[in-house]
């Protein structure tokens, strides 16, 4: 499913796929609850932020194209959250269901317990796309609550899902 896709880390010249990727999921979906696109500036910003922070910000090619993109980022700025991270993960439309999403949540877990990070913690939208919760839950994260009405795009109210995945645990 995933043959010819690698994983790398994202360089600063990654801005413009990774801005395009999520464009795409903030203009037409409620995966994300941004409602203007970043533009590839802010991306770049966030590639050079992880790789001073300790985060880790990968993306996904396939035939020398970017075709998704991995980061971790600090879950709450409290210093008692140190230890974990949250998760963000996008896959190009048209790209998904070929296993570069499981490639890059793999990468992504590896190295944020090498990095000693303790848990990771994915914010989905639930009850719209019926492939997010799965895609978690499979990949060792614990469905752990539902925040009911906590959003609202494109006319709609929308709950959000919280799942977990302890990092100290080997899978």
């Amino acid at each position: 499913m995933s043959s010819g896709v690698s994983v790398r880390p994202a360089l600063a010249a990654d801005g413009d796929a990774v801005a395009a990727i999520f464009g795409h999921y903030v203009t037409v979906s409620v995966a994300s609850f941004e409602e203007v696109p970043p533009g590839a500036g802010h991306w770049r910003g966030r590639i050079e932020a992880a790789a001073r922070t300790g985060h880790s910000f990968l993306v996904a090619e396939l035939e020398g194209r970017v075709v998704g993109f991995a980061l971790t980022g600090v879950f709450r700025p409290k210093p008692a959250y140190g230890r974990t991270v949250e998760v963000t993960i996008y896959v190009e439309d048209g790209a998904t269901g070929q296993g570069i999403g499981r490639v890059l949540l793999e990468r992504l877990v590896e190295e944020a317990a090498a990095a000693g990070f303790e848990q990771m913690i994915a914010v989905v939208t639930v009850g719209v796309d019926p492939s997010s919760a799965p895609f978690f839950t499979s990949a060792g994260f614990a469905a752990v609550g539902v925040l009911p009405g906590v959003g609202h795009k494109h006319g709609r109210r929308l709950d959000i899902g919280l799942f977990q995945r302890d990092l100290r645990e080997p899978r």
